[in-house]
């Protein structure tokens, strides 16, 4: 197979065998390619400057230990579900991309496909060019670094490429990242793609020089193999140097600590000195070499670019600053390096210090047309960072122009987040001042103070990364909070970082609540934070412990009778919050029990003062919908009247603040009266509906998902009336799609109820394969949740497996509606078993089973009569069982019995009838 791509504007990028995903602009989110061994690098060209051995990418060093490691990806590649996802974790320069290299490696020689992926969004702009990634193969390997740099969004579109999804081809995602923090929110989402998750963390090297029985330690046997191979490449194959004793202490628990070690030992060899004792001196000692090529570059005459044009004209001084920028913003587009360049005033052609910039280190990728490529590995750009910046006393020059640089690079935009370098810069430095205590209190934290929306411009890694340095104030993260977005409402790419912000302040403000109730309301906002970030169980827990908090409140401590009523009411909104929570881990009759009693003290508060109307009006919505899903449809419908009543009153007075609680409590109420009043629910609706559309011309991004979720429930409501619900659920349907697009954690499990839900709308329609289409849709993604979480998900599975049964049936595969609607009955057996508050939604679907096989008549009337006899206990062991039910069960029983006795099984059929439960009198429905 052959692509042709042209380029259009510059810029051209294609693929074979898997999606693209761009932005409005036209750039890829992210690039695909296949992985390519390390190219052959000319060792002249490596000795020039000696911190090119370490860069990862040039595999100088042979792979060598992490054996246990190694076997551990590979049980993960060759195991498993169709798709596993790794998240590979471990601190700059433990050898994460040097364990990737060579597991890539091993899978390419194997027969897998291995594919890199780079994220494209920044100044970096991808070669003309395509990649065929359709190859067939014993598998698909992706290799994801820097992942935890990534916005989530971003990589939950890459996760969604038909490249990771081929049906006969397994797939592995390795995630590379130097902290777990964002780890929770990604496998939330994978939870939707029926993915394998796991974690692996990449450990120090243990030992040191010697183990205990005289053999060598793997620091040792490291050093060894790194040393022959640096000495290989400087023309000293026979070299040996003497292991440092240093190798035994903490600092050189890091692969590329050794690496260095064993580097400068041959280095130093080579030019008749001596290596320096310790790790800092190292680092120095490596530097130094830089500064000195770049000296030597600047003072010789034969370095030329072409030879009819000039020779190398940057000076060492402005190369030290062009470097120093460059590890800052990382590698750009030409045009916005010139710029960048210029803004140094340097006193010289920017285009020319960018052509010498590149002759000292060259792009990545030679294919791409890239300048200011930073100085590798990153673990050594950062210390080059922190040692130009002043204040260390370390033996290198610090340079008086390195603060003003940053601050220009990074507060002398208008908006920081327009620069695509400030989450590099800020990670960066925050990952410098772990190691270098003058970072932070002398550079970054005052940059900071002044600009705290920086920070939050960087992103979620950056947040993390600050959040973890001990010497930070909390006063400052407490000025970077203060630009966070409303803890309200969920911003996906951002609430890792905020949840890692959010922990560290978590004692600090605690510790400074003036007041008996500010805890609660910081404990509150926390737990908030937390289950916005995927971390539920310690949302949970963070809610539960405020719960906690505020019955053990010491209530002779408070001054005023005031103040014992704020108390209570804040407990009640922590109580309704705890409902949440618990409701979210699908502990719903723990939620319920907890929302109840956050209503019988608000009714007791509201009693006595009307300002309590809007929390007790809160909570009645929460309990709807928690008797909504314990099937307790009639107090369903009657709290939610008076939750209707009470935010009309509300929104009569502050439309801005209540009309989106009354646009909910009408929909809830929608739903509420569906199987009952079904005029009332389509009224509810559209009313509800109405106020949503007005709301979303606004603010479409905070109403979108109350629109979806309404357009859902009105398009059956108008299927109960007899009208056409199709155009309601096509457009919710397309809502909960680009919802679940952008953030699948929240919203993909809504999108399938949408698509079962539309399902019987189409079939009733008589559009059978688009009825099809949707519940396959939905089924699928259903029974990839319920794998994950069945006490979440499980009770929406066995919705959509009854509509894809009913959607089958209409278009006449019965069998095959059977077989649907016995995993339907087999999934609420299980519930029912749990949580006896499920035996009426079993009963339902066991009546279907059994009318499908009475239907189907032959061998299937026994087992329907087995059937039978199980939903009539069921039904038997509930008086509150809806008349619904009931009388469906009376129906399914005469069906039955007329079918037995049709098919010559008339003592069968008499036993049946002989049994059939009487139907209530007006008398005993009035009871």
């Amino acid at each position: 197979m052959t692509q042709s791509v042209r380029a259009e504007n510059g810029f051209a990028y294609g693929v074979v065998g898997a999606d693209i995903h761009v932005f409005g602009d036209g750039i890829p989110v992210y690039l695909l390619q296949r992985w390519r061994p390390p190219p052959s690098t000319d060792d002249s060209f490596l000795r020039e400057v000696p911190s090119r051995m370490l860069n990862a990418r040039f595999a100088v060093v042979a792979f060598t230990g992490r054996t246990a490691e190694l076997a551990a990806l590979r049980r993960w590649r060759d195991e498993g579900p169709h798709l596993a996802v790794r998240w590979l974790h471990a601190p700059g320069g433990q050898g994460k991309t040097r364990l990737a290299d060579h597991f890539a490696r091993e899978s390419a020689d194997d027969g897998w496909q291995v594919v890199t992926a780079m994220h494209g969004p920044g100044s970096v702009i991808p070669p003309p060019g395509s990649q065929d990634l359709g190859a067939a193969a014993d598998g698909t390997l992706l290799v994801i670094d820097y992942a935890d740099r990534w916005p989530l969004s971003h990589l939950l579109w890459l996760f969604s490429n038909a490249l990771l999804h081929q049906p006969e081809v397994p797939a592995r995602i390795l995630l590379l990242a130097r902290g777990d923090d964002i780890w929770p929110a990604v496998r939330a989402s994978l939870a939707n793609l029926q993915a394998g998750t796991s974690t692996q963390f990449l450990p120090p090297l243990p030992g040191g020089p010697q183990d205990g029985e005289g053999g060598r330690s793997p620091r040792t046997e490291m050093f060894a193999v790194a040393h022959d191979n640096f000495a290989a490449r400087y023309g000293v194959p026979f070299l040996r140097v003497e292991t440092p004793s240093a190798l035994a202490g903490d600092d050189f628990g890091l692969t590329l600590s050794v690496h260095l070690a064993a580097l400068v030992a041959v280095d130093a060899h080579v030019a008749g000195r001596r290596a320096p004792p310790d790790l800092a001196g190292l680092t120095c000692y490596l530097l130094d070499r830089e500064h000195l090529h770049w000296a030597r570059l600047h003072g010789e005459g034969g370095h030329e670019i072409d030879p009819t044009a000039r020779t190398f004209t940057t000076p060492p001084d402005a190369m030290n600053r062009t470097v120093f920028t460059a590890a800052l913003t990382g590698p750009m587009a030409p045009a916005q390096g010139l710029d960048v360049v210029a803004g140094l005033d340097l006193k010289l052609p920017a285009h020319r210090v960018l052509a010498d910039h590149a002759i000292c280190y060259p792009p990545a990728d030679p294919a791409q047309e890239t300048v200011l490529e930073p100085l590798y590995p990153d673990r050594l750009s950062e210390d080059f960072l922190a040692l130009t910046l002043p204040g260390h006393h370390a033996e290198y020059p610090a340079q008086p122009w390195a603060r003003a640089t940053v601050g220009t690079l990074l507060t002398g935009a208008t908006d920081p987040a327009t620069l695509p370098w400030t989450p590099r810069a800020v990670t960066f430095l925050a990952s410098a001042a772990q190691r270098w205590p003058h970072v932070g209190p002398r550079h970054l934290y005052p940059l900071l103070a002044a600009a705290p929306r920086v920070a939050v411009a960087a992103g979620s890694a950056a947040l993390t990364t600050l959040a973890q340095l001990d010497d930070i104030a909390p006063e400052l993260l407490e000025a970077i909070a203060a630009h966070f977005p409303p803890f309200k409402q969920p911003h996906p790419n951002l609430d890792p970082g905020i949840a890692a912000v959010s922990t560290r302040l978590l004692p600090h403000r605690l510790s400074r609540a003036g007041h008996l109730n500010d805890p609660g309301i910081v404990r509150h906002e926390h737990s908030v934070r937390l289950y916005h970030a995927g971390q539920l169980e310690e949302s949970l827990a963070a809610a539960e412990e405020n719960v906690r908090a505020y019955r053990a409140l010491d209530h002779n401590k408070l001054r005023h009778p005031v103040e014992a009523e704020l108390v209570k009411r804040n407990l009640a909104i922590a109580l309704t919050a705890y409902g949440m929570r618990l409701s979210a881990v699908g502990r719903r009759a723990d939620a319920l029990a907890a929302t109840e009693e956050s209503i019988r003290i608000l009714r007791e508060l509201t009693g006595r003062d009307d300002q309590h109307r809007s929390s007790l009006a809160s909570a009645l919505l929460n309990r709807g919908r928690d008797l909504v899903q314990a099937d307790r449809w009639v107090d369903a419908t009657v709290t939610t009247q008076e939750c209707v009543a009470l935010f009309r009153e509300l929104a009569a007075d502050d439309p801005v603040t209540h009309e989106p609680d009354l646009s909910a409590s009408l929909v809830a109420l929608g739903l509420c009266l569906g199987l009952t009043t079904p005029e009332g629910s389509v009224a509810a609706l559209q009313e509800g509906i109405a106020i949503l559309r007005r709301l979303s011309q606004t603010n479409a991004a905070t109403h979108t998902e109350a629109l979806a979720g309404a357009l859902s429930n009105l398009a059956k409501a108008l299927w109960r009336i007899g009208e056409s619900g199709v155009p309601a659920a096509q457009e919710a349907a397309a809502l909960h799609r680009r919802l679940a697009a952008v953030h699948p954690v929240s919203y993909e499990s809504r999108l399938a109820n949408v698509l079962a839900g539309s399902a019987v709308h189409l079939i009733y329609a008589r559009q059978g394969a688009e009825a099809l289409a949707a519940a396959h849709e939905s089924v699928s993604i259903l029974r990839r949740l319920a794998r994950r979480q069945p006490q979440v998900h499980a009770s929406e599975l066995a919705e959509a497996l009854a509509s894809l049964s009913i959607v089958l049936l209409a278009i006449g595969r019965r069998n095959d509606a059977i077989a649907v609607t016995d995993e339907a009955v087999a999934v609420r057996r299980r519930m029912a078993a749990a949580d006896p508050g499920f035996e009426a939604r079993l009963a339902v679907v066991l009546l279907l089973a059994i009318n499908l096989r009475t239907d189907a008549g032959g061998s299937m009337l026994e087992e329907a009569v087995v059937l039978l006899a199980e939903a009539g206990a069921v039904i038997e062991r509930h008086d509150t069982m809806p008349a619904q039910l009931s009388k469906g069960y009376r129906e399914a029983r005469v069906r039955l019995a007329d079918r037995l006795n049709a098919g010559g099984h008339c003592a069968a059929a008499d036993d049946l009838r002989r049994t059939v439960p009487k139907p209530p009198t007006e008398e005993d429905a009035s009871m």
